[in-house]
């Protein structure tokens, strides 16, 4: 009997005693976790900092965090930050989902309230993994279910149920990423620039509403990033769309960036920032210009603006549109570029006559570094428009 009390005894402090490593290896590989996450935050310029960490093994929570995003110098208190479904993966850790706490903000007069944010789907590669994408935190989906600010007891803006797909990059394809928000309000009644204020009235758009759609690639390994589609669609007024594709856009072009970003913040204020301002336009050699465009879609902004500032003059709206047309070749004229000129001439006819769409695009016929940009645009600004490829076109799909 004594024994067998023994060898109970044994295997009871053998069994607590294995479990005790168990919950340590659990606690200490959450630990790396955490600190892998910090690390990839760092990397892409946000410095992460939490009081204590809970839990382990596949479920933790970082308690207290605060953040500084790139650029900025004062902490951010965001709350815990809970990580579910934690596992080794590949050589690194997939976190299922990463969530914050819903938290407020008050910066600058303003009250910002942020929703949980949630991230699935996350991968932490291993540290020291040279993959190019190893220094980028990849998930792949984020979702934040609403932002709202407020100066004061007055909202001035609110986004609804904002959502971000992300596809990895492959050997033969680069990242992919969507976003969209569903909806946005924003109170211009409180813009203080009496002017802007009486125009806005005028024209009806003290508030505005809409919504956002983007879309694009990268691919970390040369640095080729292209946003295919970033429309931002504003009820009652039209769509804005912008689009560009340039070459250079690294993740080691990226830290520098904000290397340098850090350094300008550090500075006391009125310091002189002119050689970090040097520095800057440097990096930015490194990048090439393949293509751009802005789009804009009307939706009774143009008729609205010629009503006003033709009223403004004791015109019609069409007598203001024609004067117009009859200016732009003017104005186009100092650019000595006789096709754009005309190119320019007849899409704003053609726009102001049946107001649907106008877009300039800017489309090389090779890749230009941005060096030769920036030095065209300081001894020959009049060939930039060559130089880029510049076209004008209304009312096209």
């Amino acid at each position: 009997m004594n024994s067998m009390r023994d060898l109970s005894l044994k295997l009871a402090l053998t069994a607590m005693a294995l479990s005790a490593t168990v919950a340590t290896g659990w606690a200490q590989d959450a630990g790396a976790a955490a600190e892998r996450f910090k690390k990839l935050l760092a990397a892409q310029g946000v410095e992460l900092g939490w009081e204590s960490l809970s839990g382990g093994g596949s479920d933790f929570v970082l308690k207290n965090v605060s953040v500084v995003p790139a650029g900025q110098q004062d902490k951010l208190n965001i709350g815990d930050v809970t990580f579910s479904d934690v596992e080794e993966a590949d050589g690194g850790v997939s976190v299922g989902e990463i969530s914050t706490q819903a938290h407020t903000i008050e910066k600058d007069g303003a009250t910002i309230a942020i929703s949980p944010f949630v991230l699935t789907g996350v991968h932490l590669p291993a540290d020291g993994n040279t993959d190019p994408v190893a220094s980028v935190l990849f998930y792949k989906q984020a979702d934040l279910e609403s932002v709202n600010v407020k100066m004061g007891d007055k909202q001035v803006f609110d986004m609804q149920k904002l959502h971000i797909d992300v596809t990895p990059p492959t050997a033969d394809a680069p990242m992919g990423f969507t976003g969209s928000a569903d909806s946005f309000t924003a109170d211009l009644s409180t813009v203080g620039d009496p002017n802007a204020k009486a125009v806005l009235e005028a024209l009806g758009y003290q508030t505005l509403s809409g919504d956002f759609e983007m879309a694009g690639t990268w691919q970390p390994a040369d640095g080729r990033m292209a946003l295919t589609q970033y429309d931002l669609n504003v009820n009652d007024a039209g769509s804005f769309g912008f689009t560009f594709d340039i070459g250079g856009y690294t993740p080691s072009f990226i830290k520098s960036l904000q290397d340098m970003q850090k350094q300008m913040a550090a500075q006391p204020a009125g310091a002189d920032q002119s050689a970090a301002g040097l520095a800057i336009l440097g990096l930015m050699q490194q990048l090439t210009f393949n293509t751009a465009s802005i789009r804009y879609d009307d939706d009774s902004l143009t008729g609205k603006l010629l009503e006003y500032y033709g009223k403004q003059q004791g015109i019609s709206a069409k007598d203001l549109a024609n004067q117009i047309k009859a200016l732009v070749p003017f104005g186009m004229a100092q650019l000595n570029n006789p096709e754009l000129t005309a190119s320019v001439s007849t899409a704003v006819n053609k726009f102001l006559d049946d107001p649907k769409s106008l877009e300039i695009t800017a489309q090389p016929a090779s890749a230009v570094p941005f060096a030769l940009i920036m030095a065209g645009a300081m001894a020959t600004p009049q060939d930039l428009p060559k130089t880029l490829g510049v076209t004008v076109a209304a009312n096209e799909d």
